[in-house]
């Protein structure tokens, strides 16, 4: 065989191995569509923007046979039925926190945080490695759903409050909006908790139907524009030491996606986790600065706010380990392994964290 014979068939058995393997990778690529409901305003560009970026990455990650549409609450459903609209089918997947649904069993806050509870840190040290993703996606199953953490916020700030808090006492009888557990605690110190999705805070505080708010930290309360209607700015948010937001999919939709597509969807959502808390640590000290520039007067809680708060939280907690089972089973891997991880922060994170705060505020 001379050697242009040799290249025509060369040429003939690698268009054909071509043709053979077209089929094979178009099978693997299907064409997907879902959609995305979110709990948060498009006004809060991080929340918000976590659905953008997963759903681009996963787009960008599948050559576009992938594509989620990312809607905005109120657009197929309010912010606050996101879980139902992906449990039922309305829609594939969502962007929201599990915490919001503690009415329909208190395990739910787990996956987002429990008040005094864990840091960003520690929260997806337990998710990742302590066995806590597991306990959540076994519990999710019973409602038709797959979760993956998909953001988170880190700490976040105590709220918004029209008068100051100098006592326990003058807690009693306020109506603020607070979600989850945190809502929970507040009522027993007097607190009229109200639950509102983030776009329909802001009216209800004006409008004087709210006392006081919290929502997250600075970066989003600016955008929200809270520091317009009331000034005390409190801190810390002891319910939530940490916000991890949920990407629930409805798991009959996951487990008819294939492989490589459900590996690239976990993928995007653990770069849009490190992401979302990147962009809040580099955002939040700049827009409390302004927002202090701005008139905001920054208050930390009493110390008998702080403690008698601490107590009726581990109160509760107690009380639902004894009458849920789906409670004592996240509560059982949850405290031994909070009590391991402030053993940790105590003798390192904390100390270092400290001096720096200490010597940085003495610097010119």
């Amino acid at each position: 065989m001379d050697r242009r014979q040799f290249v025509k068939v060369a040429g003939a058995g690698a268009a054909g191995s071509a043709a053979i393997a077209a089929p094979a990778i178009a099978q693997s690529q299907p064409k997907v569509s879902w959609r995305l409901t979110s709990s948060y305003p498009k006004s809060l560009d991080t929340l918000f923007g976590l659905s953008t970026q997963v759903a681009k990455r996963v787009a960008e990650a599948t050559d576009g046979n992938f594509q989620i549409q990312v809607f905005a609450p109120g657009e197929i459903v309010p912010g606050l039925q996101a879980l139902d609209a992906v449990q039922n089918g309305t829609v594939e997947c969502s962007h929201t926190l599990s915490s919001f649904y503690i009415g329909k069993d208190p395990a739910f806050a787990f996956e987002t945080s429990l008040p005094f509870g864990f840091n960003a840190r520690q929260q997806n040290a337990w998710l990742y490695q302590g066995g806590g993703l597991e306990l959540c996606r076994n519990f999710m199953k019973g409602y038709n759903l797959f979760t993956i953490p998909s953001g988170n916020t880190g700490a976040q700030m105590g709220g918004w409050f029209r008068k100051e808090i100098k006592t326990l006492e003058d807690l009693k009888g306020l109506k603020m909006r607070i979600a989850g557990m945190g809502g929970t605690i507040m009522s027993k110190l007097g607190v009229v908790p109200q639950q509102i999705a983030g776009g329909d805070i802001y009216p209800a505080l004006e409008r004087g139907t709210l006392d006081a708010v919290e929502f997250s930290g600075p970066l989003d309360d600016e955008k929200l524009g809270f520091q317009r209607v009331a000034k005390y700015y409190y801190y810390p948010g002891f319910w939530e030491g940490n916000a991890n937001v949920s990407f629930l999919v409805n798991l009959e939709k996951w487990n008819a996606l294939p492989a490589s597509y459900r590996a690239i969807v976990e993928a995007a959502c653990a770069e849009a986790n490190a992401l979302c808390l990147a962009k809040y640590d580099h955002g939040n000290p700049d827009a409390m600065i302004r927002l202090a520039g701005s008139g905001a007067e920054l208050r930390p809680f009493p110390q008998e706010v702080m403690q008698a708060a601490f107590k009726e939280a581990f109160a509760m907690y107690a009380e639902l380990a004894a009458s849920n089972a789906n409670f004592k089973t996240f509560y059982d891997s949850f405290l031994p392994y909070w009590k391991k991880e402030q053993l940790w922060f105590r003798i390192a994170e904390l100390p270092f964290d400290a001096f720096n705060a200490q010597m940085s505020a003495q610097m010119k």
